[in-house]
């Protein structure tokens, strides 16, 4: 099944992740955009760094060939790397599907699928001075 799967350092746009999985067929498009928060466990956050496995794009690929197959839909993923600031978007997850339900399901595993096995790293910068590895 064709999927798309992106890693870049460029800032994410949702609508070509959208126009992707749409077609006239879907009644329901569902998108989950992971935006860089202000803190972490009540510890103030002034942004990210991702660093990507050099084989990252591969990885997230699978992932959407995964649920794509599992499920029978559309599956787009695209994953950010390098220094965000608060607000940016780091991951765009999107999925069309006839109805809402299955939409949601596929969308929901596609982004456990990718935080489980797609080999980004994030470095989160608080406040106070302190870099802090997240996840390792």
């Amino acid at each position: 099944m064709d999927v798309y799967a992106l890693v870049t350092d460029e800032p994410l746009d949702v609508t070509p992740i959208e126009e992707f999985v749409q077609d006239s067929g879907n009644g329901a498009v569902v998108t989950f955009s992971g935006v860089i928060r202000d803190n972490d466990d009540g510890r103030p956050v002034t942004g990210l760094d991702y660093e990507a496995h050099p084989e990252a794009q591969r990885f997230l690929e699978e992932c959407c060939q995964i649920v794509a197959a599992e499920s029978g839909l559309r599956v787009a993923a695209a994953h950010r790397t390098g220094a965000l600031g608060v607000g940016d978007i780091a991951l765009v997850a999107s999925v069309a599907a006839p109805h809402r339900a299955e939409a949601f399901t596929a969308c929901a595993r596609l982004v456990d699928l990718i935080k489980l096995t797609v080999p980004i790293w994030k470095r989160q910068h608080l406040s106070e001075g302190v870099a802090e590895w997240v996840g390792l």
